[in-house]
């Protein structure tokens, strides 16, 4: 396998790699253009920015200063909206539900380094996934860590650091992101 394939499958990759270098400067081409468009002639992606992403329909929207590493591994529901200045390092499968909400500069990282400093030297890493479910908000701020999922219905808190997996419809907060009890307002 080639370290693309390596990468996809989740098992332990080199991440520069001259094959990945042409893939990544590809896609820092598409969201340049995305970023460079202006918002009255860009809609809500950028043609050239949704050329390269794995799922983004019509409806989903992505505000400017946006980065992605691959944009392959970018799947979008219906509606979902990612407000200015989100990075999202998609090495790995990064799926964001329908009518999820990110704040701006939330950040969403799927390499995991290797533990090895020897093997961290040589730049090997693996893809971890990360899913986000539907009718997810996603405070300003916010660092999603490789390989969690948060629930339906969850929100994170703004500046909130999530480093495992969140229910759905809870609420947390925080570095390391807890749960709290969930406010019921009316």
């Amino acid at each position: 396998m080639d370290e693309f394939e390596k990468m996809q499958a989740g098992e332990w990759y080199c991440c520069l790699d001259p094959a990945l270098d042409t893939r990544r400067l590809r896609v820092f081409d598409a969201v340049h253009a995305h970023n460079a468009t202006r918002p009255s002639a860009r809609g809500n992606i950028a043609p050239e920015l949704r050329a390269v992403l794995g799922t983004a329909p019509d409806t989903a929207r992505i505000e400017g200063q946006f980065r992605c590493v691959y944009g392959v591994n970018i799947h979008l529901g219906d509606a979902a909206f990612l407000n200015v200045g989100c990075v999202i390092l998609d090495s790995g499968r990064v799926e964001i539900g329908a009518r999820s909400m990110l704040g701006p500069h939330v950040q969403i990282y799927c390499a995991d380094h290797h533990r090895d400093p020897k093997l961290r030297s040589e730049l090997i890493e693996r893809a971890l996934p990360v899913r986000i479910g539907q009718d997810v908000w996603i405070g300003g701020g916010a660092i999603i860590l490789p390989g969690v999922t948060i629930g339906d219905g969850a929100i994170v808190g703004a500046g909130s650091v999530v480093t495992k997996d969140v229910a759905p419809g809870v609420t947390v907060v925080g570095n390391p992101a807890r749960v709290v009890t969930p406010s019921r307002e009316s």
